[in-house]
């Protein structure tokens, strides 16, 4: 290392010490995160990659009861959240390595989750994606025939509009080729893995960092080694955002790999007498398997590439789910429904496999809003609500913890009002 990238690289640490966070983000959008990635193991093994001082690392640890290691090249930063640890008690709970997240030293299935909020950048989202992926634990049966592997939770700065502005691509473009949410979702579902949940991160959180992030920089010695040119790029990132924040923002990830065991698709014409006999096996009538019939004759409810199949280990088909055209109001959105997984593959994943990835398939269409009039116990582990809370309600009585919605993109502007189902559905 030369002395000039010597210098400037210990200007820029001096700015960073002691901040309370790395990137944006509080502690808030962490919980939001952690309660997406769904139940954990009784003591979860948690890998921080790029954990700074360790703001995240210490409320997975003092939470969620994690067995956190928390990883980062920057010493200074690993003995801060050693400290800090100790002073809460939680120096049991976080072991720190100083290591490149490029090149972990773990073995496969080493974590059930492994978390980087502000910190993939450093080897980019595709590449995080690939490299990551091995160290979560895999799939494993748990009681109630649930099937749940490790997640991953990462966080990335993404464009919030579909033509950025050319100072804001200029600035991007000479550090870091940013991408939209759909481009980060299609990312993910193309490297193997399920969307379990998304949350665009507030602007809040970007005070968290800016705000410490600015009083530093006024108070900083401009005339020591180095200390000049971090200023300068420290100012102009700080100027980007007050100027430009309203075309990039950082979003959150949730992320699990797919079941192997099951292969979904789309449905093609052949599966059509295959998925007619497993609504009408799952079903105490065979009336959802005509109701699938009915809804691909109704050009106004049929949503091409939204009819979804798991195939078992021999190639026939094992579970199904159909999402259709609803309105809410005068609003459209997603229907889920049916959902049937045939008598011999029950209780073995097929059915929450079919469920993600037709979810995946209406989140890249660019769908916003899913419902379901379901069992509550079986829903909420994609992320379902009781729909009353976005003040939406079906035409008919139903139990309010039976009528669910998803909120696709987290953003939480999803339409009020009543529900109106194709004419197929009878209701």
């Amino acid at each position: 290392m030369s002395d000039h990238t010597s210098s400037l690289h210990d200007a820029f640490f001096t700015l960073h010490h002691g901040l309370p966070r790395q990137g944006p983000g509080s502690d808030y959008t962490t919980r939001r995160l952690l309660a997406l990635a769904g139940p954990l193991p009784e003591r979860p093994r948690v890998l921080d990659l790029g954990c700074g001082p360790g703001r995240s690392a210490l409320l997975l640890a003092a939470e969620a009861g994690a067995e956190v290691t928390a990883v980062d090249l920057h010493e200074p930063f690993l003995e801060e959240l050693r400290r800090a640890a100790a002073a809460r008690g939680l120096g049991d709970r976080i072991r720190t390595l100083r290591a490149d997240m490029g090149d972990l030293p773990f073995p496969d299935g080493s974590f059930d989750l492994v978390w980087a909020e502000s910190s993939a950048y450093a080897i980019g989202f595709d590449t995080a994606l690939r490299a990551w992926r091995r160290l979560l634990s895999p799939s494993a049966p748990r009681r109630g025939g649930r099937v749940s592997g490790g997640t991953l939770v990462l966080t990335e700065c993404e464009w919030t509009v579909d033509e950025p502005g050319p100072q804001a691509r200029a600035f991007w473009d000479r550090h870091y080729r940013l991408r939209t949410t759909a481009g980060n979702t299609a990312a993910a579902v193309e490297s193997g893995y399920h969307v379990l949940g998304v949350v665009p991160q507030p602007e809040s959180d970007w005070d968290e960092y800016y705000g410490p992030l600015a009083e530093r920089a006024d108070a900083a010695d401009a005339a020591s080694p180095g200390m000049a040119e971090a200023l300068a790029a420290t100012r102009a990132e700080l100027a980007m955002r007050r100027e430009h924040g309203g075309e990039y923002g950082y979003t959150g990830y949730v992320l699990r790999p797919v079941d192997p065991r099951w292969r979904t698709r789309e449905e093609t014409a052949a599966d059509i007498p295959a998925v007619r006999e497993i609504n009408a096996a799952a079903f105490a009538t065979r009336e959802e398997a005509a109701l699938v019939d009915a809804l691909r004759e109704d050009p106004e409810a049929w949503l091409p590439g939204l009819s979804y199949v798991a195939e078992a280990p021999d190639g026939t088909v094992a579970a199904y789910a159909l999402i259709t055209r609803c309105r809410v109001g005068d609003t459209p959105a997603a229907a889920l429904a049916p959902v049937a997984v045939a008598p011999a593959h029950q209780r073995g994943g097929a059915g929450q496999a079919v469920v993600r990835a037709v979810l995946d398939a209406a989140r890249l269409r660019g769908e916003r809003l899913v419902l379901v009039l379901g069992h509550p116990d079986y829903y909420p582990r994609f992320g379902f609500v009781p729909a009353s809370r976005y003040g939406i309600k079906p035409s008919f009585e139903v139990p309010d913890e039976a009528m669910m919605a998803l909120d696709l993109d987290g953003s939480g502007g999803v339409p009020e009002g009543m529900i109106h189902y194709p004419a197929a559905f009878g209701v």
